[in-house]
């Protein structure tokens, strides 16, 4: 950053006006050596040497004098040097906190922007025929081909990693990949929160969503859900038949987030770059996979974003604004960022740093 080389520049010059008034002070220490010792040779001269006395007693004089000026002159300087110092810090912090204020927005927004993307297909692929007559009657063959017609859809939307169909009653009729997950099929999920949401919608244009769970019918992969009603007809206002559940792959898509923000190699090393939920869970984790389990000790003071200082880390946040009809889960985005001297210890020691939610 510009605004740091300039603080290591004032830095330097403090550091050299330091060096040169101790240089400075050092000849005036041999110089008063140098009087007091022709002082003591004037003594034994004598009245012969009374006249370099006096000379002698002046330069101490003279000598002592510039010493006092020299010892001012380096306090000053160590006080304007603590002054910059300081000043210097808060600018760099407020410049940093900011900067990675509107970074840890962007994380934030863009996984908004993402799942904004998914609200719509859940709710676009529920009026499908073959959705639609598989709820309707599910026959055999009405319902393997649903399941081959999310097959389909699958292999051109590679974020999910399974679409489902259920009936009212909550049992998984058909999924788009029954040979990767064999047991989906006669899956209940009667008590799951997504399933009931998406069965009590107002109407087509409706939907639900859960935060971040692991799904034990996907090979306990973490997936972000989303739910709407299947309509008699594939209309609006129809008869709710079942719901269509669609299971974002969350872990690759958070990665990219976390892992793309715009740091420096420097800044790098020393952050930890975060996705947080509602509850301030770590959804998200720069360091690693996050285990879902571990809350992470926010503190916004009611703020909807910002920055604040604690044990040697800057940490800066933002809560989700949202994107378009997508009100978001009231997610955060958030950069913590460690000084040198406490790296060692803070980021080692991350992980035990949030109790377990």
């Amino acid at each position: 950053m510009q605004d740091n080389r300039i603080l290591q520049l004032a830095y330097a010059i403090a550091e050299t006006t330091r060096d040169k008034v101790g240089a400075i002070e050092s000849i005036m220490r041999e110089t008063e050596i140098l009087a007091l010792n022709a002082r003591i040779e004037a003594a034994r001269a004598g009245a012969a040497g009374a006249a370099f006395g006096v000379v002698a007693g002046e330069m101490g004089r003279v000598s002592g004098s510039i010493s006092g000026i020299a010892r001012e002159f380096r306090a000053e300087v160590e006080a304007q040097t603590q002054r910059i110092e300081e000043a210097g810090s808060a600018m760099l912090t407020e410049l940093r906190g900011q900067r990675f204020t509107d970074l840890a927005l962007n994380a934030v927004e863009i996984i908004d922007r993402n799942l904004f993307e998914r609200s719509c297909d859940v709710r676009w692929w529920a009026t499908d025929s073959a959705v639609v007559e598989a709820a309707e009657a599910p026959s055999v063959d009405r319902l393997a081909h649903a399941s081959a017609r999310l097959a389909t859809i699958l292999r051109s939307y590679t974020v999910y990693l399974d679409l489902w169909i259920t009936d009212r009653e909550g049992r998984v009729i058909a999924n788009g990949r029954p040979d990767r997950y064999p047991g989906v099929v006669g899956h209940g999920v009667a008590d799951q929160a997504w399933f009931q949401r998406a069965l009590a919608t107002a109407n087509g244009d409706d939907y639900s969503v859960a935060d971040i769970a692991r799904e034990s019918a996907l090979n306990e992969a973490p997936v972000a859900t989303y739910a709407t009603a299947i309509r008699r007809g594939g209309r609006h206002d129809g008869e709710v038949l079942g719901t269509l559940g669609i299971f974002f792959d969350w872990a690759p898509q958070a990665e990219a987030v976390v892992q793309g923000v715009g740091l420096s190699d420097e800044e790098q090393a020393r952050s930890r770059v975060m996705l947080l939920d509602a509850q301030h869970r770590i959804i998200a984790d720069s360091r690693g996979r996050a285990s879902l389990g571990e809350c992470y000790p926010l503190e916004t003071d009611g703020r909807e974003r910002g920055y604040g200082l604690a044990e040697g880390r800057l940490v800066a946040f933002a809560r989700t604004p949202g994107y378009e009809t997508y009100a978001g889960l009231g997610w955060y985005g958030v950069i913590e960022y460690a000084d040198a001297a406490e790296r060692g210890t803070r980021m080692v020691q991350a992980g035990r740093q949030g109790a377990l939610c």
